[in-house]
């Protein structure tokens, strides 16, 4: 595999960590969420209301 694919995907986690702490959740746990399942994950954060 291409070592962008990993950078890109590790960004994507970063990004959704970030999401994620501004609706008030974990972000520790939505970053590992997000090397597992990627943009399905940023998809939920994207439609969950903020807390």
């Amino acid at each position: 595999m291409e070592t962008g694919y990993f950078v890109g995907w590790g960004t994507l986690s970063l990004i959704n960590a970030g999401i994620a702490q501004g609706k008030n959740r974990s972000g520790l746990n939505w970053f590992l969420l997000s090397l597992i399942l990627g943009p399905i994950a940023t998809f939920c954060l994207v439609l969950a209301n903020k807390r």
